[in-house]
């Protein structure tokens, strides 16, 4: 394989993105979403988090083998510093450390915007995602208990947050990831290939 690199994703990207997200929709209950989206609608989807928030991608010779992103948490004004993360590795590819790597990517990115907390939502059971957060620092806030429904059971949804900037009396305003500068966009990625083992 050639070496794994990190770049920001692009529109065209989509149609890989959206091969490796259709097997976790149709084989497993990590996503709630029973559908599998067509292009056009992924791709919509995709351009509206990029330019507010990081949209990422692992490649290598020109395939994509994992990708995560960041959105808005909630829509009220008062959480605006907070991010959700998700992030998705090939089911060929996992173990080889992507999803770490990005997420630490995603973390610093979103320091530069001046968000302070960073939430990701586990289907429970998950142990292998579960220890990707503890290992990265988040902490358990809370489990919903059997809030999803999907394959024939009631799942339960793990709450996970990170502190990831200082609580200021008065906080600088959210910037938009278009307005991180391109060169320490540059110097994250390449920082966050550490922990890639490929």
């Amino acid at each position: 394989m050639e070496k794994i690199k990190i770049r920001m994703a692009a529109p065209e990207d989509a149609s890989q993105i959206l091969g490796i997200y259709e097997p976790y929709i149709k084989k497993t209950v990590i996503t709630f979403e029973y559908e599998v989206p067509s292009l056009e609608e992924f791709r919509s989807r995709m351009t509206g988090i990029m330019g507010s928030y990081p949209y990422l991608v692992c490649e290598a010779g020109g395939k994509i083998l994992a990708y995560a992103y960041a959105h808005r948490y909630k829509e009220r004004a008062a959480y605006q510093w907070n991010a959700e993360l998700s992030v998705y590795v090939h089911e060929e590819y996992t173990g080889l450390g992507m999803g770490r790597a990005l997420y630490h990517a995603l973390m610093e990115i979103l320091k530069c915007q001046n968000v302070k907390n960073a939430y990701a939502l586990v289907t429970s059971p998950n142990e292998k995602s579960e220890a990707l957060h503890q290992a990265m620092g988040f902490r358990l806030e809370g489990i919903s208990r059997e809030t999803g429904y999907k394959m024939g059971k009631w799942i339960d949804v793990s709450c996970f947050v990170k502190n990831i900037g200082i609580h200021e009396k008065d906080p600088e305003e959210i910037l938009p990831c278009s307005a991180v500068e391109c060169g320490r966009i540059e110097d994250i990625l390449e920082e966050s290939m550490q922990f890639i083992k490929a």
